[in-house]
């Protein structure tokens, strides 16, 4: 009887909640798109969208943000170039605004490219939202969930729907999950990506072969599916921060902040000293509003302009481990939302291998975490209690570990609760921070940064938010039958050693990882591979060309071997020892374009084994043996 007033009064909840429920610096609106959100959508997407635009080089972004002086100050400077960061400013600049990004290391080098793979909107905030009575747990939901079906349809060919199968081994999680997950379809209403429903042992056996029969002495009973949002996460960063300097916004990465500006009068930020990573050089560059979206780091961004500033983070580490395919069908996920420690369990798969995870538990603050090997023992032990295949610690391709920077809203009278959504605050004059929350609402977070700069620096935007409806770079027009057009019209020309030119299939594989990363941009890496006789895989088994090394250099900010094997591809997150394996040729091409001597090429080559050695898989792992060998 409580149960199912607590669900009336959530359903009375939902639906109330559902019915209130330099010239590059400055983007280029007419004047007749000013002050109407619907022209300004429509053309900043034939800007992104022209068959004949590029971003503008490295160089030129630079040049951009040294141009920025104090008497013609950026509207806007972000630091951090994370999913946060990139958003922040896609959504600035798209508001007429003049905007540029610093990022210390390469766009998602932090937690946007080791999360969960997931765009969710929260099934474990439901549950708790039911059982407490928790209003504002509700209205995360129905807000993640928003922002999920929006995430999908504005980068279509690196998203897409994903069901994950609850293994039931009584009939009370039976009804119990069914009750719940229709519960998700409500709440989710238009925004429902497809229905959730039951299958029987058999049926669920069939759709998850490797799934067990028998668990702990228990029987399947059966499964319930639902479905959530999947991504290819750096890429979707990626792709923020090139549709941004699109749109107009002057995007650097390995650019580092090394300390504010102040005004002398009013103590106010008024812009940063910036130094290039790459060539060393230090320069200041100006703004009327800091935007500080560093993630785990930005209480030492926060501490840079107060260094009493109380710290707003609370951070936590997330293992994830990459297995081969066969643990998991192409297109079924497994979710186990109560382990027999209390924890979530998964596995997924992802780009043609299974992803498993996660653990939760604290962490310190580091520029590169590393799993340990006791997190990844949990993660095997809690799959193998639901499958039928043998889990070895050998099959580990990859393992790593990501920092979610949970919140503290340091305002607050309360901060005994940490917070899952994010915060935004201004604690310091000229500085506006934005942390928490999760890959899924970065969009919105973004909107709530911007509009708080807006704020705080009596900016004038000339349109309001137009990001919910503006596809990201690649994703206009694309289709999942895209590929098609690559594998008829295209050729892979491959160079052998001895300096011939074969010609080679566009095979349905790497048409389709094509495809799927590049979207409607995959024609310009297809002819690369074709006129320039770099067709050829990087590594045995996965559809990476040498194309996309050259492409990503010349159209991706791509500056390093480490944000090619890690962000550009997924080559490091998927399998490290063949990226290992790729890594020479993937720094002769880049050394190719960027024009590297020997002793850049080694160093790179050092640089990205060490970035490796932190990805603990099998091969460069050490474990004793025990029950996972």
């Amino acid at each position: 009887m409580a149960t199912a007033t607590r669900l009336s009064k959530l359903a009375v909840a939902a639906v109330a909640t559902a019915a209130g429920g330099s010239i590059l610096l400055q983007p280029s609106l007419s004047s007749n798109d000013r002050g109407t959100s619907g022209h300004a959508l429509e053309s900043y997407r034939n800007k992104i969208n022209d068959p004949s635009a590029v971003v503008p080089p490295r160089s030129v972004q630079e040049s951009a943000l040294i141009g920025a002086s104090p008497v013609n100050p950026l509207d806007i400077l972000v630091v951090g170039g994370g999913a946060t960061g990139c958003g922040v400013a896609l959504n600035a600049v798209t508001r007429g605004l003049r905007v540029g990004l610093v990022e210390r290391e390469d766009f998602s080098s932090g937690t946007s490219s080791r999360s969960t793979k997931l765009i969710h909107g929260g099934v474990r905030y439901l549950e708790k939202a039911v059982f407490n009575l928790d209003y504002k747990q509700l209205k995360l939901v129905f807000h993640a969930l928003e922002e999920r079906k929006q995430f999908i349809e504005n980068a279509p060919h690196l998203c897409h729907a994903l069901p994950c199968m609850t293994p039931c081994f009584d009939w009370f999680e039976v009804i119990y999950y069914w009750i719940g997950l229709k519960m998700y379809d409500l709440v989710a209403g238009r925004r429902l990506l497809h229905l959730s429903r039951y299958y029987s042992a058999q049926e669920s056996v069939e759709l998850f072969p490797t799934l067990a029969r028998n668990g702990g002495g228990r029987s399947l009973k059966g499964t319930v599916v639902y479905y959530d949002g999947q991504m290819n996460d750096s890429r979707v960063n990626v792709g923020l921060a090139c549709t941004a300097a699109l749109a107009g916004a002057a995007v650097l990465n390995h650019a580092e902040v090394v300390g504010f500006l102040k005004d002398e009068a009013s103590d106010r930020i008024i812009g940063a000293r910036i130094r290039d990573k790459l060539s060393g050089r230090e320069f200041d560059t100006y703004a009327k509003v800091i935007v500080n979206a560093a993630g785990p780091f930005c209480d030492s961004v926060r501490k840079m302009a107060d260094k009493e500033a109380v710290s707003m983070i609370c951070p936590s580490s997330g293992v994830h481990i990459v297995l081969p395919d066969y643990y998991s069908p192409e297109g079924m996920g497994l979710i186990v939302p109560k382990t027999k420690d209390g924890r979530v369990v998964f596995m997924l798969p992802w780009l043609g291998r299974t992803v498993a995870g996660t653990t939760d538990s604290n962490t310190g603050i580091t520029m590169l975490p590393e799993p340990h090997e006791d997190e990844i023992q949990f993660i095997l032990d809690a799959i193998s209690d639901y499958l039928n295949v043998k889990v070895r610690r050998t099959d580990v391709l990859s393992a790593w570990s990501g920092i979610r920077p949970l919140a503290i809203d340091p305002s607050a009278k309360n901060t005994e609760s940490i917070s899952r959504d994010h915060v935004v605050c201004e604690d310091y004059p000229g500085l506006v921070t934005i942390t928490g929350g999760k890959w899924t609402t970065y969009r919105s977070m973004a909107e709530d940064a911007v509009s708080a700069a807006i704020k705080s620096g009596k900016l004038k935007p000339t349109n309001e938010c137009v990001t919910d409806k503006l596809q990201l770079a690649g994703g206009d027009g694309w289709e999942p039958a895209y590929f098609t057009v690559l594998a008829q019209q295209y050729l892979r020309m491959k160079k052998t050693h001895n300096g011939k030119v074969v010609p080679g299939v566009m095979d349905t594989a790497a048409a389709r990882h094509l495809s799927q990363a590049y979207g409607v941009l995959a024609e310009r890496v297809a002819a690369i591979a074709q006129n320039e006789s770099l067709g050829k895989r990087l590594a045995h088994g996965y559809p990476f060309l040498e194309a996309e090394v050259a492409y990503c250099a010349r159209h991706e900010y791509c500056e390093s071997a480490v944000d090619f094997i890690a962000r550009r591809s997924r080559l490091a997150f998927l399998d490290t020892d063949a990226a290992n394996h790729a890594l020479p040729r993937v720094i002769e091409i880049l050394a190719a374009e960027h024009k590297w001597d020997r002793s850049r090429q080694k160093q790179e080559l050092e640089k990205a084994k060490k970035f490796l050695e932190t990805f603990k898989s099998s091969k460069n792992a050490q474990f004793h043996d025990g029950k996972h060998n």
